[in-house]
């Protein structure tokens, strides 16, 4: 898909992307799962074709670990971005927050070793871990 639009819950921060969306990879990572309150379904975007407008500076990042960091916005709550430091030209998106039509489709499960135990998987390609 190209060119899409999204929000947080509140409005209060919006983004827009010029560029190709990579399809939904749903990540099962404990970090995904607690920022999310579920797995995070997200797709991509290249850093450069992603804008934010954030009139009232709402959107927080928060950096777990040295390798990844998380952004949210600071009055709804909402999760809103995904962000590697191996892999600065790309800002993941999660997908949730795009308004619809996307056009995309889920493709792959990632770490589904650390999926929590309520959860079952629909019959995708799976990259099990620790």
């Amino acid at each position: 898909m190209t060119g899409a639009r999204g929000r947080c819950l509140c409005g209060g921060v919006r983004y827009a992307v010029v560029g190709e969306l990579r399809d939904v990879i749903n990540c099962h990572c404990e970090r995904c799962r607690r920022f999310t309150g579920h797995h995070m379904a997200a797709t991509s975007a290249a850093l450069d074709h992603l804008t934010v407008q954030d009139p009232d500076s709402l959107m927080r990042w928060f950096f777990p670990v040295p390798e990844a960091g998380y952004a949210f916005c600071s009055r709804c709550g909402s999760s809103l971005f995904w962000q590697s430091v191996a892999e600065p030209e790309r800002r993941s998106i999660c997908a949730g927050t795009l308004q619809p039509p996307t056009g995309l489709r889920t493709t792959h499960a990632w770490w589904t070793g650390q999926a929590s135990d309520y959860h079952s998987r629909p019959d995708l390609p799976e990259l099990e871990a620790e």
